[in-house]
């Protein structure tokens, strides 16, 4: 199907990008970071239609908002505060767009829900001690935003054990790897910096981003093409 054509462009800029990084020249970030998150956007708009398209496209867009944003963080802190509102609607609608693909009676293993549930909370916990002593007025919007992003992560692991393979173990891979994502980010920006931490912020994130697309699409057809 055309939509396909989209998802490869998506891998070979990818590549293409975080070599860019890797080599140091993080001034391309203008020009590279907002084409790629759309061409998932593309590819799943171009995709047969299903019931939780929309909330897909929506969190993809307010993530592709966010990155724009956040390209001018280094300017004034407010672009840093409308990216994080921007990836928390993201995440709000990736959560959504989680409880969606519960469908039918549901049989779970108590147990590992109970083990999953705790170490996202020991995550949270643990996060957010870590970053609190450098936050100053940030304090409440970041607490929030972890808040959030493990909640997404909680989704996608109740997901993980109760929907079908291989979508659930993508869509749970994408999550964590999008809690990585962040909190490589947030440590770098509040607690210590990381060296090459543009390369693995946007390495994790290019991954999860692609992970739960496809995911997505797996959970609502038996092939993606």
């Amino acid at each position: 199907m055309k939509n396909a054509i989209f998802f490869k462009i998506y891998i070979l800029l990818s590549i293409l990008y975080l070599l860019i990084l890797l080599s140091g020249y993080e001034n391309l970030d203008l020009f590279l970071k907002p084409v790629l998150v759309p061409l998932l956007g593309f590819g799943v708009y171009f995709y047969r239609k299903f019931p939780s398209r929309n909330i897909l496209l929506t969190a993809i867009i307010f993530s592709w908002i966010g990155d724009v944003l956040l390209l001018f963080a280094d300017m004034a802190e407010i672009y840093f505060i409308l990216g994080l509102v921007a990836f928390l609607i993201a995440h709000l609608a990736y959560c959504v767009l989680f409880n969606k693909q519960i469908t039918g009676e549901i049989q779970i293993n108590k147990f590992l829900f109970g083990i999953g549930s705790l170490t996202i909370a020991f995550y949270l916990i643990g996060i957010v001690l870590v970053l609190m002593p450098n936050l100053g007025d940030l304090k409440i919007p970041v607490i929030i935003y972890a808040a959030v992003i493990s909640t997404m992560l909680l989704f996608a692991f109740n997901g993980y054990l109760i929907w079908k393979k291989p979508g659930a173990l993508y869509i749970f891979l994408g999550a964590i790897a999008f809690v990585v994502s962040d909190s490589t980010l947030a440590i770098n920006k509040f607690h210590t910096p990381i060296e090459k931490s543009s390369f693995f912020i946007m390495l994790t994130y290019l991954v999860a981003q692609y992970l739960i697309v496809m995911g997505i699409l797996k959970l609502n057809t038996k092939k993606v093409d």
